[in-house]
């Protein structure tokens, strides 16, 4: 089964975690957020705090689309271009967080908003018997982290999860590769909201207490599941939701026995049907 949190509003699951850490510090009496994203994060910061009628800024690495652009304007966000990738993007907005006294909103390594994508399991919990196995795609490793924290909740501790990634983005299959997270000389897939240079260190711990299989797929691999998933569901999806995708299509690890795959449809706005096909096109020559 897709779990669809491509129907989230502001179109990703990033909303649970984004809306559960602004709710609490508007509460307690803020009015300025900061954060670095390649795009989803910025659109649920953006959407959040135009409910709840606060200030959002966003940084964004060079490879942003416009059209996500126009899409955090719209929301009435504050949008600064830094940096080639991401870690880049968020070093400067650290700085400016620093220099405004706003509340820095991390887009994956924050246990409140671990808390918050936890939800997901919660919903999965109530809808569903117990999974045989659930696959997700992995960029910094807030949706791991959060996920694997509502598995445990709910007893799915031995429940394998498929960590899914293109390659080119691979940060978490090169900590598991290490033993350790290290950083990726660069993004190279064209995912690039899977693009940090080094997975979270709490993602990585995971891998000692729960089972967790590293699944890279191709950048090919991803946009083909896209449009697989374009045509059967009529949804669009981004090619970091893609990644999932292909791993269940595409993968070489075991889900033959598996009866019950929860399959999370993360989301993404970095897509149109004309994008998806020029991508899918362009790859396959």
């Amino acid at each position: 089964m897709f779990k669809m949190d491509c129907h989230q509003p502001a179109g990703s699951f990033k909303i649970r975690g984004i809306g559960h850490v602004v709710a609490q510090h508007v509460a307690a009496g803020a009015d300025h957020f900061i954060c670095s994203s390649g795009g989803n994060a910025g659109l649920a910061l953006a959407y959040c705090t135009a409910a709840l009628k606060a200030r959002a800024t966003i940084f964004v690495p060079e490879t942003t689309k416009p059209s996500v652009h126009q899409l955090l304007a719209s929301y009435g966000a504050t949008v600064h271009v830094a940096g080639k990738v991401w870690d880049e993007a968020d070093k400067a907005a650290r700085d400016h967080c620093a220099a405004e006294g706003a509340v820095y909103v991390s887009p994956f390594n924050d246990p409140v908003l671990w808390q918050g994508h936890s939800t997901l399991v919660d919903e999965l919990a109530f809808q569903i018997e117990r999974p045989d196995a659930v696959v997700l795609s992995v960029g910094g490793g807030g949706l791991l982290c959060g996920v694997l924290q509502g598995m445990h909740k709910h007893g799915w501790s031995d429940v394998p999860v498929i960590a899914a990634e293109t390659k080119g983005a691979e940060s978490f299959a090169a900590a598991v590769a290490a033993g350790r997270p290290v950083a990726l000389g660069g993004i190279t897939s064209k995912a690039t909201s899977l693009g940090a240079l080094k997975v979270s260190d709490e993602a990585f711990r995971w891998t000692t207490r729960h089972p967790i299989h590293s699944a890279v797929v191709t950048d090919q691999d991803a946009f083909t599941s896209c449009l697989t998933f374009a045509n059967e569901l009529r949804v669009l999806v981004e090619p970091a939701c893609g990644a999932a995708l292909a791993a269940v299509q595409h993968g070489n690890f075991p889900l033959d026995k598996c009866n019950n795959i929860v399959v999370i449809a993360c989301g993404g706005n970095a897509v149109s049907a004309g994008a998806l096909c020029e991508w899918a096109t362009h790859h396959s020559a």
